[in-house]
């Protein structure tokens, strides 16, 4: 399928080429029955599907909270492992670096297309109906890893180990100890239960 649209492009980019040498007295219409084999040859259907689980994201709810499209339905994940400051729960006032966590996930998310990995240790859903899962950008990178490694969020096991746990708790040690992000002393210094500083 891949040859014959290769042979197709050829075609097209001979036949412009061709076209483009003749003055635009010479150059000719192509004929409808022309239009139809060209047509014929590009085939819609035959574009590419995504790769096997990978989906756009639609929205960045915050910084451990997407929204994905997943078989033409709205899915909401929880990022497994990750715990970043509030931004958007009601009970709470947006906490210390949870902005930047938030702008952070949305420069690096917005409108790209995510692979995500389930872990069973984890269970399917969280206790508000939330998917739960590990976001892989499209350069391979784990993405709850990259936000408690530069320092966006803390490692966060809820109830039992899960499958990148010891990689997520050495991220966290590391962001502590070079004092990335909410761990420097300019900005929280680990304690993003207080108030974003007005």
């Amino acid at each position: 399928m891949k040859r014959v649209l290769l042979l197709c492009l050829g075609l097209l980019v001979l036949s412009f080429t061709l076209l483009g040498s003749l003055s635009s007295e010479e150059a000719l219409p192509l004929s409808p029955s022309q239009v139809a084999d060209v047509a014929a040859s590009v085939d819609a259907s035959s574009t590419p599907p995504l790769p096997a689980n990978t989906y756009p994201v639609i929205k960045v709810i915050d910084g451990d909270t997407i929204s994905i499209i997943k078989e033409g339905r709205t899915v909401t994940l929880r990022l497994i492992g990750l715990d970043t400051p509030e931004t958007v729960d009601p009970r709470k006032p947006v906490q210390c670096f949870g902005k930047a966590a938030s702008d952070k996930a949305k420069e690096l998310l917005t409108g790209k297309t995510v692979r995500i990995e389930f872990d069973v240790s984890q269970g399917t859903l969280d206790k508000y109906g939330r998917t739960l899962a590990y976001v892989f950008l499209s350069n391979g990178t784990l993405f709850n890893e990259y936000m408690i490694a530069e320092g966006y969020g803390h490692e966060y096991t809820y109830n039992l180990p899960y499958k990148y746990q010891k990689e997520f708790k050495e991220a966290q040690r590391r962001a502590r100890e070079e004092e990335k992000g909410l761990w420097a002393d300019g900005t929280c210094a680990g304690d993003t239960k207080k108030p974003a500083a007005s």
